[in-house]
């Protein structure tokens, strides 16, 4: 939250936390879940998909489309 309120960013998962409370484990979903209202109390809003990937210099996700399904 520290890191919020000073402008900067948090990242959420399993990869990083396995439990949501003590001796309680997490599911992804809880995690952010959590992390959005954090940041909505903070009258903060969390960044899109589409915002995080620019944020962090990647590429849109590839578009399936009918043709690129039938091929693989």
């Amino acid at each position: 939250m520290h890191s919020l309120i000073l402008g900067g960013q948090a990242r959420v998962g399993l990869e990083d936390n396995v439990y949501y409370a003590r001796g309680r484990l997490a599911t992804n979903v809880q995690l952010v879940e959590r992390m959005v209202r954090i940041l909505r109390e903070l009258n903060l809003e969390p960044a899109t998909p589409a915002e995080a990937r620019e944020m962090l210099g990647l590429r849109p996700p590839a578009t399936v489309t009918a043709a690129t399904a039938q091929a693989r």
